[in-house]
């Protein structure tokens, strides 16, 4: 952690029933460290909230934290900016959102990791399944694992290609997604006609000839219009400037190897990945 930033201390604030962040907390709650937990670890797109929604359906009674979203406004953003003396108030713009986490991992190397392990729940919360979704980056889950000696993580998987498609559809399963992108391709676009067109250039680099003359024909047969796959191809490429999915599951396998399940969200429907991942916590 660098030291040439101060230390906030920010006010105590329960984001939901029974669970809070901030000092001094209620009598009796305790920190995420001391609880068993699952932490769904995954990008944008591969799965996440479609395999919630499943196992919520095969009856697992459990809490889900506030979500990554929710700590990043609540905790990491207000800290940065208490920190530098400027008012606490939300930030709706993705790019500057990623600009203030950037800066949170530069003193705090565990980034989200940080703010989760700082979350406190109350004690009729601790008894039950307690679930984040979701940690991302090698640094979050390295952290993670030494700090949360009693987490457990799933990390779900799926390619840049997938997560588009799944981004603009918005479906809820996974097997409704287009996974071979080869077979249906028409001859690759000229250059001026490419992601550059759209002003994400540095996307090429993420996808296949392929995979970019389909995108892009979804957009000359007004399948989508050219806002929407900007903005979803955008995600994709600011979480890729962070994150790296391969790296992410190195970390897991040599930091909690016996704590981790890796998931293919294509491989594998949305019910299977619930069936695994139940059979795995009940195991």
């Amino acid at each position: 952690m660098s030291t040439s930033l101060p230390k906030v201390e920010l006010p105590f604030v329960e984001l939901a029933p029974g669970v809070g962040m901030g000092a001094p907390a209620p009598h009796g709650w305790r920190t995420l460290e001391h609880c068993p937990l699952l932490i769904l670890v995954g990008v944008t797109g591969v799965g996440k909230s479609t395999v919630l929604a499943h196992l919520a359906a095969a009856g697992l009674d459990y809490t889900l934290l506030p979500d990554r979203r929710d700590l990043t406004d609540r905790l990491i953003i207000a800290a940065m900016q208490a920190a530098d003396g400027d008012p606490i108030a939300p930030v709706a713009d993705r790019s500057l959102r990623f600009a203030y986490t950037r800066r949170y991992r530069q003193h705090y190397p565990g980034g989200m990791a940080d703010a989760v392990a700082q979350v406190l729940v109350a004690p009729d919360r601790a008894a039950r399944p307690l679930i984040f979704d979701g940690l991302r980056g090698a640094n979050e889950v390295s952290a993670a694992a030494d700090r949360l000696p009693l987490a457990r993580f799933a990390m779900l998987d799926a390619p840049d290609w997938v997560r588009v498609q799944r981004l603009l559809n918005r479906q809820d399963d996974f097997d409704q997604v287009n996974t071979t992108p080869a077979a249906n391709a028409a001859a690759p676009l000229p250059a001026a006609q490419g992601f550059a067109a759209l002003g994400i250039p540095e996307a090429a680099t993420l996808f296949s000839p392929a995979e970019e003359t389909i995108l892009l024909g979804w957009l000359r047969r007004g399948d989508v219009s050219a806002a929407d796959l900007r903005a979803k191809l955008q995600i994709v490429v600011e979480e890729r400037r962070s994150y790296d999915p391969a790296a992410t599951l190195a970390a897991l396998r040599q930091h909690a190897p016996a704590r981790t399940l890796h998931l293919d969200t294509v491989a594998l429907s949305a019910q299977a990945v619930a069936t695994r991942m139940l059979a795995w916590l009940n195991a």
